[in-house]
């Protein structure tokens, strides 16, 4: 994170840096486990985190699991993603394809070839403003997610992603149902009210008995999920062929005593005291590679001038 404007109007954005985090999604994490308590779960030793930079989620995870000094060594979690990432304290980062199948057998040798216990993904698309695109662009990568997930989570797992609430989501919903035994639309207090973002929780992983999922380059989506469709003896009816709709049950996590992400705030700290003055926090972890990073470059080498 970066100085902005957002650094004297959004709290959520300086309690960030003020607490060490590298973006204030990382309060989107905690306030969902808040309202679901998937992170408290003394058993929980295997996480992956799926689109992970610049890695607050991971930075979350590595607080909740290793908290306790006493924290067993068999404790693992691996962020992957295709940017690479500064370095998180337990954390093991991967700069690979969550689609490739080399990804899936790198984190399993990491665990020891045991599966994990929860995984999560925080990615999004650039978008473009187009919502029905970004929308389409958003769940492609949530499918991205899941097949990975699928692969790799041991039953009773849980699985938490980003999705963008829209017209079709309740066809997520349904595709999810067939895996899991609950699933939950979630909206963290942290996310501003005016987007469209919302969380998708799923637990306890219960896919279909006799499915083998594999990730493999050459099939489709529609490949992978084949025959997951329980109650069928036909292999070729998938989530995609005539799935009756779901709506999964909506919650708010984050009580009214935090912050409002919509709200601006002006020349009070946190605890409401406006006559205490607010000085500019440096961000937690600069870029490892910006987009424009090259322009950068250029500029101090006097090679970019404006055309007159």
């Amino acid at each position: 994170m970066g100085k902005s404007s957002k650094d004297k109007r959004d709290l959520y954005y300086r309690k960030a840096k003020e607490q060490g985090y590298r973006a204030r999604s990382a309060f989107k994490l905690l306030q969902l486990n808040d309202e679901f308590h998937f992170l408290d779960d003394p058993s929980l030793k295997r996480v992956v985190d799926l689109c992970a930079a610049p890695g607050s989620w991971s930075q979350v995870l590595s607080r909740k699991l290793f908290q306790d000094e006493r924290a067993t060594a068999d404790r693992k979690i691996v962020a992957v993603d295709l940017q690479t990432m500064s370095p998180i304290d337990h954390v093991t980062t991967l700069q690979a394809d969550i689609t490739h199948p080399r990804t899936l057998a790198r984190i399993l040798e990491l665990f020891g070839d045991q599966k994990a216990d929860f995984v999560c993904s925080d990615g999004a698309p650039d978008v473009t403003g187009l919502h029905d695109l970004d929308e389409y662009v958003q769940q492609q990568l949530i499918m991205s997610a899941l097949q990975l997930a699928a692969c790799i989570l041991k039953p009773g797992g849980t699985f938490v992603a980003k999705i963008f609430r829209g017209r079709d989501i309740d066809m997520l919903y349904s595709q999810m149902g067939y895996l899991f035994d609950r699933v939950t639309c979630a909206k963290p207090r942290s996310s501003r009210g005016t987007s469209l973002e919302a969380f998708i929780v799923c637990q306890q992983y219960n896919p279909p008995s006799g499915w083998q999922p594999r990730l493999d380059l050459d099939q489709s989506v529609q490949e992978f999920f084949q025959g997951c469709f329980r109650g069928s003896d036909s292999p070729d009816v998938g989530p995609w062929h005539e799935t009756p709709r779901d709506i999964a049950p909506f919650m708010a996590c984050g009580s009214l005593d935090s912050f409002d992400s919509d709200a601006t705030y002006h020349g009070q700290d946190l605890q409401g005291d406006s006559d205490v003055p607010r000085r500019s926090l440096d961000p937690v972890q600069q870029p490892t590679n910006p987009p424009y990073k090259q322009a950068l470059e250029l500029k101090r080498k006097g090679k970019l001038t404006r055309a007159v």
